[in-house]
Formats: C-alpha cells, sequence, structure tokens
C-alpha cells in the first residue's frame, strides 16, 4: 500500500470544478482563432496559461487555500472526457495518424479529433448527465492501446507549484470513463468498454505514480457515472469494476490521496463499495441526494476513516440558497466521519462566473443570486464554521435567510391570475384530435412531396446580424432601421432556400440572440444577463436566462417575423417556437416550487403565442424540445414523474391548434430509445432528432418502437465544419428509408445552421437536395 503518513489532511473546504473559458470568454476567441489560422498553438498555449493563472489567483482571493490542494485544475482546451481520451492514448483508429511514436496528439490534432476533418467524422458528442454540457463519446474497442500518452495533467500542477500554489488535478474516473464510451467501429457485436477496465488501470496507475513524484498530495477522480441508473451497464458489473479499480489504484506506492467526486445524485450501492475501498475522500452531492442513513456495520466503520466531502452549495443552479440548512446538513455528516470537509455539490462549469458582473440586474435580483465566485465564497465561509463554530459564520448565515425571506415575498414572484390560469385547466386543454385525421387533413392543406425538406430554424448568425443588435441596443440605430436590416435578412434566407429547393420554410432566426434568452426577454417572470456565460461544448457558450417569477407573455413574440415571411413564398412557412421543457433546462429555473409547476406556466405562455401564428396563417410550427433527454432524472424511480409533467407542458402548448395545422418538435441528442414512448406521447406531427454524427443509429430504436408519425432523422452534423458528400447523405437516407416507411420520413439537417458559415451551409443544404432527389427518384417518384 502507499504511504500515507507525510499527506497533507484534506482541505476543509473546496470546489470540484471552476469555469474555464474566461469571464470575457477569453478560451473561446483563442480557440477559435487558433482554427481559424490567426494565432499559432504557442500564443493559444500563452493565453490558456494565462487564465489558469488568473482562476489561480481568483480562487485563492475568494477564501480558497494556495497551498493545501483546495484548488482543483480542471481546466480544458475543449472537454475534459477528451482530454481522458487523450491523456490514455484512446485515439480512434481513424485518427491515428495525428498520434506520434508514443501516442500523443498536439493541439491541431486533439480539435481535429473534436471536430472532424475532410471525410473523418468527429467524436460523437452528448449531454453529460442532467446539465446542459455537452462531451465527447470516446470509442474504445480490442484495438485500443492504452497508454500514458500525455502528461499535461501533470505539466500544469507542476505550472501550479512554480507559480506558489499546490492545487489538485483533476481527470475522469477510469470507471466512468470506459461507462461513457461506445464500442469502436472495429469492435465485434456486443463489445462492452467497461471489459477493458484492466487494460486501462495501469495506466492511471503510472498518472498516480507521475502525479505523486511531482509533489502532488491529492489528485481528483471524477466518477459521476456512479450516481446514474441510466447508464447501459448492469448494475452489478459497475459496482465490481468500482472496487477492482480503486483497490488496484489505493495500491499505488507514493501516490497522491485520491479524492473519488461523484457529483449530480447520491451514490447509493456504490457508496459501500468507494467506503470499503483504498481511497482517502469521498464527495457526496447533497444537493441532489440526501445524507445517507442506516448504513451497515462495515460501511459506517470504513466511511468514518475517510474525509467526506459535503456537496452542499448547488453547482447545477445560482440561487444564494439556504446557509443555515447547508451547515446543518455538513453537521449531519459529522454522524459518518470526524473528518468532514465542504464542497460544491458539482463543478462550477456549469454557472458564470460573478454576480457582481452583472451591472444591468437589479440590486434586489443580485442579492438573491450566486454565481461561481459567490458559491466559492459561501464555500469558504461553511469551511471557516466548521473549523470555529457557527457562531463564528452566523452574520452570514443570517444574511442569507434575510435574502430568501426578501426573494419569497417580492413582487412578481407570485402573480394571481397566472396561478388562476393554471388551476382552471382540464383534460380536453392536453389533447388534440387523432393522428390519422390531422394527418389527412395535413396532406391536404400542405401538399408536401415524398421526403420532403426543411431546416431546424436558424441560419447562420453573421457578423452584420451580430452587429446591427449590439447597435440597436446601444441605441446607433432606430428600432426601424433594425427591422429594415433582418427582414433583408430574412428575404435573402427565403430567396436562398427557394434557389436550393427546400420544401418548408424557415425565416432563419436573424432576430434572435439565442433561442431561450430571446423568450426570457419576451416574457414576464424572467431576467437575463450581460456577461453570464457558460460553456456548452468545445467553444461553444449560451448565457442562461434566470426564471426568477411566474410566466406570463405579456405581447405577441414572433408572429410579425413569421407573418413576414410567409408574404416572401408560397412554400409553408415553419414557425419557430422553444418548447417549455428546453425553456426550464436552458434557464436557470426558480427553486421554490415544482418543476413541473413553472413549466405549466411557460407552456400557457407558448399556446397563447401558436394561437396568434395559426390566426396569422402559419400551417406549421416547431417546438423545439432538444433538452426532453437532457432533464430526465438519472435515478429510474424519478422518471415516470418528470416525464408526465414535460410531456403535459408540451401538449398544454399545442393542443389548441386546428387539425390542418402541423406541430413539428426537435430533439438533440435524444438517445431516442430511452424516451421514445415520451417522445410518441407528445403528440407531434413531425419530430426531428439528431442522426448524422451516430450514422443513424437510432432507426434501429425507431423501427423497433413502432412509431408512426413523422419523423426526420438528421442527415447533416452541424457541430462540425465538415460538409456532407451527396454519397453521404444519400446512404444515410437509404439507410433511414431501410427502416422507417417512406410517408413518415422528412430529411433535415442535425439541428440549427446558426454556427455555421454560409459557404458550408449552402453547400451542406445543396448537397441534401441532390442526395433527396437522387432517393425520390430511385424509389419512382417525382425528384
Amino acid at each position: 500500500m502507499s504511504d500515507t503518513t507525510t499527506r497533507p489532511a484534506f482541505p476543509v473546504g473546496t470546489i470540484i470544478g471552476y469555469p474555464r473559458i474566461g469571464r470575457r470568454r477569453e478560451l473561446k476567441k483563442a480557440v477559435e482563432s487558433f482554427w481559424a489560422g490567426a494565432i499559432t498553438a504557442d500564443v493559444l498555449e500563452t493565453t490558456a496559461a494565462e487564465l489558469r493563472a488568473a482562476t489561480r489567483e481568483r480562487l485563492a482571493s475568494l477564501g480558497l487555500g494556495r497551498d493545501d490542494s483546495s484548488i482543483p485544475e480542471s481546466f480544458s482546451y475543449y472537454d475534459q472526457v477528451l482530454d481522458a481520451a487523450v491523456t490514455v492514448g484512446a485515439i480512434p483508429s481513424r485518427f491515428a495518424g495525428l498520434a506520434d511514436a508514443e501516442g500523443a496528439v498536439d493541439l491541431a490534432g486533439y480539435f481535429t479529433i473534436a471536430r472532424g476533418e475532410g471525410d473523418n467524422a468527429p467524436l460523437e458528442m452528448t449531454k453529460w448527465f442532467d446539465s446542459n454540457y455537452h462531451y465527447l463519446v470516446p470509442e474504445i474497442g480490442p484495438e485500443t492501446s492504452f497508454r500514458l500518452a500525455s502528461d499535461r495533467i501533470v505539466r500544469e500542477f507542476e505550472e501550479a507549484k512554480a507559480a506558489g500554489f499546490v492545487t489538485r488535478p483533476v481527470i475522469v474516473g477510469p470507471v466512468t470513463f470506459l461507462l461513457l464510451s461506445k464500442a469502436s467501429d472495429e469492435a465485434p457485436e456486443g463489445f462492452r468498454p467497461l471489459s477493458r477496465l484492466a487494460d486501462l488501470l495501469p495506466v492511471y496507475r503510472e498518472l498516480l505514480q507521475r502525479l505523486g513524484a511531482a509533489g502532488a498530495p491529492w489528485v481528483q477522480l471524477d466518477e459521476p457515472a456512479l450516481v446514474s441508473e441510466s447508464i447501459d451497464e448492469e448494475r452489478g458489473a459497475v459496482l465490481a469494476a468500482v472496487a477492482s479499480a480503486y483497490e488496484a489504484l489505493g495500491g499505488v506506492d507514493a501516490r497522491p490521496g485520491i479524492f473519488v467526486a461523484a457529483p449530480y445524485g447520491s451514490l447509493d450501492d456504490a457508496l459501500a463499495v468507494l467506503a470499503a475501498s483504498p481511497v482517502e475522500a469521498l464527495s457526496l452531492d447533497l444537493v441532489r441526494g440526501a445524507t445517507p442513513t442506516g448504513l451497515d456495520a462495515a460501511t459506517a466503520s470504513a466511511l468514518a476513516g475517510k474525509t467526506v466531502v459535503g456537496g452542499v452549495i448547488d453547482g447545477h443552479n445560482i440561487w444564494r440558497g439556504d446557509l443555515e440548512a447547508a451547515f446543518g446538513k455538513l453537521t449531519e455528516l459529522l454522524a459518518l466521519s470526524p473528518d468532514v470537509a465542504v464542497s460544491t455539490s458539482t463543478s462550477l462549469l456549469h454557472v458564470p462566473h460573478d454576480i457582481d458582473d452583472e451591472p444591468a440586474l437589479s440590486d434586489q435580483l443580485k442579492s438573491w443570486l450566486a454565481f461561481a465566485d459567490q458559491k466559492v465564497a459561501q464555500v469558504a465561509t461553511l469551511a471557516r464554521g466548521l473549523v470555529d463554530g457557527h457562531e463564528a459564520i452566523q452574520e452570514e448565515l443570517s444574511a442569507a435567510s434575510a435574502a430568501l425571506a426578501d426573494r419569497a415575498a417580492a413582487p412578481g414572484v407570485r402573480d394571481v391570475s397566472v396561478r388562476d390560469r393554471t388551476e382552471a385547466l382540464t383534460e380536453s386543454d392536453f389533447t388534440r384530435g387523432d393522428y390519422a385525421d390531422r394527418l389527412a387533413a395535413q396532406e391536404t392543406a400542405l401538399g408536401l412531396p415524398f421526403l420532403p425538406t426543411t431546416t431546424i430554424g436558424s441560419f447562420p448568425q453573421t457578423g452584420d446580424i451580430r452587429r446591427a443588435r449590439a447597435q440597436l441596443a446601444k441605441g446607433l440605430i432606430t428600432e426601424a432601421d433594425y427591422l429594415g436590416r433582418m427582414q433583408a435578412e430574412i428575404k435573402r434566407v427565403v430567396d436562398l432556400q427557394e434557389e436550393i429547393g427546400i420544401d418548408v420554410i424557415v425565416h432563419g432566426e436573424p432576430e434572435r440572440n439565442d433561442m431561450v434568452q430571446y423568450f426570457a426577454e419576451n416574457l414576464d417572470g424572467f431576467a437575463v444577463t450581460q456577461n453570464g456565460w457558460v460553456q456548452s461544448y468545445g467553444s461553444r457558450c449560451t448565457r442562461p436566462s434566470i426564471l426568477w417569477g411566474d410566466v406570463s407573455r405579456p405581447a405577441p413574440i414572433t408572429v410579425d417575423w413569421s407573418a413576414y415571411t410567409q408574404s416572401l413564398t408560397a412554400k409553408p412557412v415553419k414557425g419557430m417556437l422553444t418548447g417549455p421543457v428546453t425553456i426550464l433546462a436552458w434557464s436557470f429555473v426558480r427553486d421554490d416550487q415544482p418543476l413541473g409547476d413553472t413549466a405549466r406556466q411557460v407552456a400557457l405562455a407558448l399556446r397563447d403565442e401558436i394561437a396568434d401564428l395559426e390566426a396569422a396563417g402559419i400551417r406549421i410550427v416547431q417546438v423545439d424540445e432538444p433538452a426532453l433527454r437532457e432533464l430526465l432524472p438519472l435515478k429510474n424511480a424519478d422518471h415516470a414523474g418528470y416525464l408526465d409533467w414535460s410531456v403535459a407542458s408540451f401538449r398544454l402548448a399545442t393542443a389548441g391548434v386546428r387539425d390542418e395545422t402541423q406541430i413539428h418538435t426537435h430533439l438533440c441528442y435524444s438517445e431516442f430509445g430511452v424516451v421514445i414512448d415520451a417522445i410518441r406521447n407528445l403528440d407531434a406531427d413531425v419530430t426531428s432528432i439528431e442522426a448524422a454524427r451516430s450514422r443513424m443509429e437510432v432507426v434501429r430504436d425507431i423501427q423497433t418502437s413502432g412509431f408512426e408519425h413523422g419523423i426526420g432523422p438528421g442527415v447533416y452534423d452541424i457541430h462540425s465544419p465538415r460538409v456532407p458528400s451527396v454519397a453521404e447523405v444519400t446512404e444515410l437516407l437509404e439507410t433511414a428509408l431501410e427502416a422507417i416507411p417512406g410517408r413518415q420520413l422528412w430529411v433535415n439537417p442535425d439541428c440549427g445552421l446558426k454556427t455555421r458559415g454560409y459557404d458550408e451551409t449552402v453547400a451542406s443544404l445543396q448537397n441534401i437536395l441532390e442526395a433527396t432527389r437522387a432517393v425520390r427518384a430511385k424509389a419512382g417518384v417525382p425528384a
């Protein structure tokens, strides 16, 4: 076993992770400049080092120690799971040429694996547990050759040490890494990546040895997969893997202390396994889970010898929270172990940097909130309370309680008219007519061809569009000037779609800064930020809105834009709305009432919008729900309740239309088979889903489910700059037609085109239409 006699104690206050994009998105800008060839890899690395240094200084100023491992080294250029894959040499065979003789890839190669190049598709991307972060899915097979191919994690620790900091290196743990991986293309049918654990562990052992030699007192291994019941692996096999992995890692000589972080829920039966392992510190998410009780004698005894880290500060949301209750949870942990520390429930990468960076928000609203920096300060406060006692932090606890009381009593938090309307709902408000009748009515009204083509909604947001929006906000142009510019862009987009030959037209959404924020700015009960950026994936950042009060729609939001678009074309135009579940998922939502209650309020506001669109002559309305799968709870026992209210909110929003009006929805990273019944119960006439990056894997689920409504599995991966060839799209369409009756199939990209450039967008859409015409001709129908 390792020698622990000289290892420092675990810090009494810490965080699991911190935003890495920079307070002004410096990393995003530098990475995208590197992609564009405007800066070199050396310049990018210098920028990244400066960001890491600024983060360490900032965290120290907020109360975390400089020399006690309380500051995590959780930086990533793109994604932490990709980082782990590159570290252990798990490079797909199609990218083998990017690696040197030791299996290492440079920054250009790293980003190529993430984004793809030429005919080489990037790693698949999917949601990170129940957050709005996306991770890249490693591809593992019998052929994967594990080795310590990158020592970046060691070098970043040494970088911090040279600057006077003793930090805590962070990497995705071995069990979670394999559980989040998929079988490679070369793997035989039925292969499970977890079967490679014994081959992977020597790499982690070597990494621990390297970190120990560098002087790291502690290392953090992130194992969130252990809290999830949505992992496609038998639970017994998972627990056995945990036991063998940490027995092996615990036996490394002269290693750092091992801190296993398990965010996003309760560990349940994995707690006993980790307690029995040689790890020295273990985190418990006490925001999503409760303090463990009723432990057997062996588990209780083993846990008493470890540092138990209470994740009592919510890393998922931005509310200031009840610090008195949080301190009470920490006190409860003393029944498990005499060695208790305080932390955030999850990494703070899910929240913005600093509420003090929001001058446009009212002082009252800001007093209710805590962004990353404020949460770090809360951790420091509670850590001081653990050391010096409750009385030492009474002032801070009382201030937090007063803010809670002020929030509960503030005008707008509860609106009687909104609550009366939701209370008056009946079953008929959630129900449309029979689908067969609707289909017949829509076929007559719309007259669409076999394999109708459309896009998901947005078109590229050019620099001119963003400048016009910024100029309007600064008062440099008038509303009339702005309207004229946006209408000119809409006409450009409509003309382009007509020229390409797309069947169902969208207006391109040039007026929208974000698919949720745009609606938040036009609904009561929301606030928006100026600098509240949060990483979604890679260099992509969003600004989640703050849903603080009861929601209503004071006026129509999209009707004029859609009506103008329809005036430009004889083809049907889709009205574009964001659905209630996604508005909740991609906002910071009030935590003082059930999510289902809030979803109904948002749904009623959208129902009013759809009624106005229909009255304005819009015959197709798309209500996007890309987050439907994302919010699915990690615990099976919670699925039914969530699906009940999430499906009901969509139906409430859409059930008021006539049979002739076609309702579409769109889902991202939906893992269709997991929520197939829920998608069917949405009762949308057409559902589009992401399928290109996974090469139509989803169609097997569609085929076996008996799904009968319209379906549009994406044929163009918009998260990559690649232009899919005609042959590639044709192959995807033919694969889809093997599983889905042609009468149901729609042709569309995976997602909206906002983040793409016009050249690649036009080329991709032209290829899609050429492939569609070829498949139509092969099927014997007019092209």
